[in-house]
């Protein structure tokens, strides 16, 4: 008797700085519908939580790390910076390594990608070898505001300048169905203000939607995030974006389980 086959489903984690905590929302509601996780993509904050659940921390020990971040917490982490950044990024890698220490990539437990952007080359960076500490840091440096970091003779930043959702390296590392979650499905601002920070910040999001647009053609199920009223920075009280992103994957798991039977050999 011919053994019944799965598909392969992978998630491609958008970039987004806070809003990215919706990320654990909809991993939330995976696990809890027992939908299995075979590979993980993420870009910046997508970089962050994926390469966290890669590693094997439990999902509401994440959900924990976020809720429990406040205003001095978060201050203690820059370490001023002059040059390429505003912030050199040393302790915001300590406080990776406080929670996956060493690890590389071959010992996660899902298959795993950070993806960056190489500044001088303007190329999408893959990265999965080595320590994962230091690949989540690049991934996640906003131009401007967090040095960039160097691997391999290539200067990196911030995955989401190049691939907000990294659907086709999902695709690539050997998924069937894809998922993308998108945060940059709404890139208007309702807090409009005309000072030169919120037009250079709406202009930025205005071409991540766009970009995040042509990311997610090829994805299997695409998870437009409602999180447009959230600025990136706005990590403290996150309880509302992980409930945007449980509520939003529950709305779409009827399609999802029609996608999986579909696939299923």
């Amino acid at each position: 008797m011919e053994k019944i086959k799965r598909p392969k489903i992978g998630l491609a984690l958008g970039s987004g700085g806070a809003r990215g905590l919706a990320h654990i929302g909809v991993i939330k509601v995976l696990e809890e519908n027992n939908i299995p996780i075979d590979f993980i993509a993420g870009s910046s904050i997508g970089a962050m939580i994926g390469g966290f659940y890669a590693s094997g921390i439990n999902i509401n020990i994440i959900e924990k790390i976020a809720l429990d971040a406040n205003w001095r917490e978060i201050f203690s982490m820059i370490d001023p910076h002059l040059g390429q950044g505003l912030i050199g990024g040393k302790k915001v890698k300590t406080f990776i390594e406080d929670y996956i220490g060493k690890k590389e990539f071959k010992d996660c437990k899902i298959p795993f990608i950070a993806v960056a952007t190489d500044l001088k080359t303007g190329e999408i960076v893959t990265l999965n070898k080595n320590e994962m500490a230091i690949a989540i840091r690049a991934s996640i440096s906003v131009p401007l505001v967090f040095k960039p970091v160097e691997i391999e003779n290539r200067t990196l930043v911030d995955g989401g300048v190049s691939a907000p959702v990294p659907v086709d390296i999902v695709r690539n590392m050997g998924a069937d169905i894809v998922i993308a979650i998108n945060l940059d499905k709404h890139y208007y601002n309702e807090k409009f203000k005309t000072g030169w920070y919120d037009t250079a910040n709406d202009t930025l999001n205005i071409l991540r939607h766009h970009l995040a647009h042509l990311n997610t053609i090829n994805a299997d199920l695409v998870i437009d995030m409602d999180v447009s009223k959230s600025y990136w920075y706005e990590f403290v009280g996150g309880q509302d974006k992980i409930e945007i992103g449980e509520q939003t994957m529950k709305e779409l798991l009827p399609k999802l389980k029609e996608l999986i039977q579909q696939k299923t050999k």
